[in-house]
C-alpha cells in the first residue's frame, strides 16, 4: 500500500509535473529514446512502479522485448543506436551521481542531439528522477496484472 498519494494530497503540485511531462512528450525526442531512458533510470533508482509502466508503454509503442532485456547491460548489447548509447550514457551519469556527467558523456550527447532534442533529454532525464523519487519512497506499486 501506498504511503502518500500526493496527487490527492498535493493535487496543484502534481498538475504541474503532468504538465511538464506533457510538454516533454510533445518535443522533439523521439518516443523510444524517452521511454528506454524512463526505464534505465526507473531501474537505477528502485522504482517498480515506474519500471513496470514505462516498459508496458515502451511495448506498447513498438519497443522490442530484446531491446527491454537486454537494457540493464545496455553496453554490452549490440541493440541499441548510438543515439540512445549516448542517452542511457547520460541518463546513468545523472542518476547515479548529477554532477558526475563528464565532457565524453556530453560530447556524445552533443553529437547524437540536435541542441533542442538534448535539452528534451536533460529535462526527461529530470523528470523521471522526479517521478522516482516520489513513487519508490511512497512504495507506489505497480497494478496487479495477469
Amino acid at each position: 500500500m501506498s504511503r502518500l498519494n500526493i496527487a490527492e494530497s498535493a493535487p496543484e503540485m502534481y498538475k504541474a509535473f503532468l504538465q511538464a511531462e506533457q510538454a516533454i512528450q510533445e518535443g522533439p525526442l523521439h518516443a523510444t529514446v524517452r521511454e528506454l531512458v524512463k526505464i534505465r533510470g526507473s531501474q537505477l533508482n528502485g522504482c517498480l512502479f515506474c519500471v513496470d509502466m514505462h516498459v508496458h508503454e515502451a511495448l506498447r509503442l513498438g519497443e522490442t522485448q530484446d531491446r527491454i532485456y537486454q537494457l540493464s547491460a545496455w553496453r554490452e548489447s549490440e541493440l541499441y543506436t548510438d543515439a540512445e548509447r549516448a542517452a542511457l550514457a547520460y541518463t546513468e551519469a545523472v542518476t547515479k551521481q548529477p554532477d558526475g556527467v563528464s565532457d565524453e558523456v556530453w560530447d556524445a550527447v552533443a553529437a547524437a542531439f540536435k541542441p533542442e532534442e538534448a535539452a528534451y533529454l536533460v529535462a526527461q532525464v529530470a523528470q523521471i528522477n522526479l517521478w522516482n523519487r516520489i513513487a519508490a519512497p511512497m512504495r507506489t506499486r505497480p497494478p496487479k496484472r495477469g
